[in-house]
């Protein structure tokens, strides 16, 4: 599949969802056993922990088409850097989302401030540079938004597999936000 071939098939997959019309494919036994010489993935995911956002049915996938990783606020930090650098370096996935979505609890704790502790505070920080680019006042929405863009450019400036594979043409990052009320995700 090309990158264009990729985004379509989540476009695709989202619409399915969104129109309660999933297919559910490559979910049985027999795909299970597929998968036990290996894994190609068609995109990496990275999304918040949000248990109202689970990005296979989001995308209406089945088992090893996507490569998921769920961290509050959807961060990119060196855990999930060194995971997507795995997927791009051995699994040769072409398309990484970074999906943020409504009513972001991390987002929202992070405009709140305050002392959230030591490891919420250290994840929550992640979040400020959004905060700050919104500027004062701003909604939860527009900073949630400015997250996942801001989380693309920090993919590929913080890591030299992934920069390198953007800049060669191989690797496309887009953001993306979730709509919980309709489980539509805008490509943004």
């Amino acid at each position: 599949m090309t990158i264009d071939n990729v985004i379509d098939r989540l476009k695709e997959g989202n619409g399915r969802f969104v129109s309660d019309k999933l297919e559910g494919k490559l979910q049985d036994s027999a795909r299970r056993n597929d998968l036990t010489g290996g894994q190609s993935p068609f995109a990496v995911i990275l999304s918040c922990a949000d248990s109202r956002v689970v990005p296979e049915l989001a995308f209406d996938t089945g088992l090893g088409e996507l490569f998921i990783l769920r961290v509050a606020g959807n961060v990119a930090n060196t855990s999930t850097i060194a995971s997507i650098e795995y997927a791009v370096a051995h699994l040769n996935t072409q398309v990484i989302v970074v999906l943020g979505h409504q009513s972001c609890g991390a987002v929202t704790a992070a405009v709140g401030g305050g002392d959230n502790g030591y490891n919420l505070n250290h994840l929550l920080s992640h979040i400020t540079p959004a905060i700050s680019a919104c500027g004062d006042g701003a909604e939860v929405t527009d900073v949630i938004k400015k997250n996942a863009e801001m989380t693309v450019n920090d993919l590929a400036k913080r890591s030299n597999i992934i920069g390198d594979a953007v800049n060669s043409g191989n690797l496309k990052i887009v953001p993306a936000y979730y709509n919980l009320d309709s489980g539509k995700v805008d490509f943004l």
